[in-house]
């Protein structure tokens, strides 16, 4: 048993489920195209797969390259919310570990994190920093820098 196995402070940590394959597929499919059609094909993705939190996490990311945080937050609350769901279903109690190291988490976390930076970028400073604490409370080894 390793520390990750334990419980904190009596809350185990939550795993979402894998992404189905053909999800996954789509969206390495996007991300291999050259950066400047790379958007439309990041949409095409999620569109076709908007059940997929890491498309979505992708996409807001994407529209912050592109300087388009309105168009980021947008995106990052899509996968925000469809995370939350995905966590409750998985167990999670509104409270507790969603960590990073499990890869089906990365896309809500992305998601997460990419809606504090675009709320950061539109003014919305206190909703960047309800982001950044929940980042911090999900992923508690901070992968994502959003401490420090």
């Amino acid at each position: 048993m390793t520390s990750r196995d334990l419980p904190l402070h009596g809350v185990t940590e939550t795993s979402l489920p894998a992404e189905p394959a053909a999800a996954r597929a789509a969206l390495d499919t996007a991300l291999a195209v050259p950066a400047d059609r790379r958007g439309e094909a990041l949409r095409e993705a999620a569109a076709a797969h908007p059940e997929h939190l890491d498309a979505w996490g992708r996409l807001a990311e994407h529209a912050l390259e592109d300087e388009d945080p309105v168009a980021a937050y947008a995106f990052a609350r899509t996968g925000y919310h469809r995370g939350l769901d995905r966590a409750r279903k998985s167990g999670w109690g509104g409270q507790g570990p969603v960590p990073w190291h499990h890869e089906p988490n990365r896309g809500f976390l992305r998601s997460v994190h990419a809606l504090m930076r675009a709320a950061d970028a539109i003014g919305e400073t206190e909703e960047a920093q309800r982001c950044a604490n929940f980042l911090l409370e999900l992923d508690p080894d901070d992968t994502l820098g959003v401490g420090g």
